[in-house]
């Protein structure tokens, strides 16, 4: 259950590949409004073994009546990345208007920007619109390789000294510490990467002693400490088990099955779909930005729509009566 969302007829007008494991495609957008923030993301349909399914990207800075997404091609995808990577000019799809759920406040003397990995498209958008109003930013940029750094030269060009690279493959790694001590006191980081990074910075921010309304975060989904299994999720108040793939969420597995869920972002960060847990024979591996890696026991909750069980089966309790169902 969630809003209705308004499609948009949309068409494959340009190509790019900014990182070898990345593709940027661009489509033109009936009717699509002429702006839209940074940070801002599309819901795109795509084909996952000839069935309709629902992807969600940011939507990067791109010329008015058009959306641009970029999307890393996983070894382990569940279907979308691979979608787009196959997509041609000319393919046709539908997508709609972005919406924003990662928002610059604008109210801060300094900004701190920090990307890993694919999770510089919203940061590269935030950076550009930052530059234009003349704001004071500075990007560190987190990858395994320097290939696998999209965008990374016109964020050199637009940035400058105030871009920092941070190569894996180069033994260089981020230090947050120091970067929290370097910003004033009204200074806020926004932050988008795998979920190892994120819980770093929230640790490394609640100990400088700052007010966490000044951290700002995205996490992307497929960001888990394992490797894909399926699973099995049993559901006792109707009675069932459901099969979960591996390369499927347990949300889309419960939805296709009939079981009642309340949900919206699909990226683990409005909490609406998160279900209450009654046992697990695996451990959990949450990718949410709410619930700790460390929660598998009664009474913990996960969020259906990125995190997984390690195998086994998880049983679970959607938090609805059956009763309240009929009424």
């Amino acid at each position: 259950m969630r809003s209705k969302l308004e499609w948009r007829p949309a068409r494959v007008i340009q190509i790019e590949t900014p990182a070898e494991d990345v593709r940027a495609v661009t489509f033109a957008v009936e009717g699509l409004r002429s702006a839209f923030d940074p940070g801002s993301h599309t819901n795109i349909k795509v084909v996952i073994r000839g069935e309709p399914a629902i992807r969600t990207y940011t939507v990067l800075p791109s010329a008015p009546g058009t959306l641009k997404i970029a999307v890393k091609l996983h070894p382990n995808s569940r279907g979308g990345s691979a979608f787009v990577w196959a997509m041609a000019i000319g393919d046709q799809t539908e997508m709609t208007e972005p919406e924003n759920r990662f928002e610059l406040s604008w109210r801060a003397s300094r900004y701190l920007l920090i990307a890993g990995g694919i999770g510089i498209t919203p940061i590269y958008g935030m950076a550009k619109a930052l530059v234009g109003r003349g704001q004071s930013v500075r990007l560190i940029y987190g990858a395994k390789s320097r290939g696998q750094m999209a965008f990374a030269d016109e964020l050199g060009e637009l940035l400058g000294d105030g871009l920092e690279a941070y190569i894996q493959d180069e033994g260089r790694t981020f230090d947050l510490a120091t970067e929290f001590a370097a910003l004033p006191a009204d200074g806020e980081a926004y932050i988008c990467g795998p979920h190892g990074l994120l819980e770093a910075a929230r640790y490394a921010w609640r100990e400088s002693g700052r007010s966490m309304s000044r951290l700002r975060f995205e996490v992307f989904g497929d960001s888990g400490r394992f490797a894909e299994q399926p699973f099995s999720v049993t559901i006792p108040q109707y009675g069932r088990t459901v099969e979960v793939r591996a390369d499927q969420t347990m949300l889309d597995a419960l939805t296709e099955a009939g079981i009642d869920m309340v949900y919206d972002c699909r990226r683990g960060e409005c909490g609406l779909c998160a279900v209450n847990i009654v046992d697990a024979s695996a451990p959990l591996d949450h990718r949410d930005v709410f619930f700790s890696p460390e929660e598998r026991h009664e009474g913990e909750k996960m969020c259906a729509c990125v995190s997984r069980a390690v195998g086994g089966n998880v049983t679970i309790d959607t938090g609805y009566r059956l009763e309240a169902r009929r009424v």
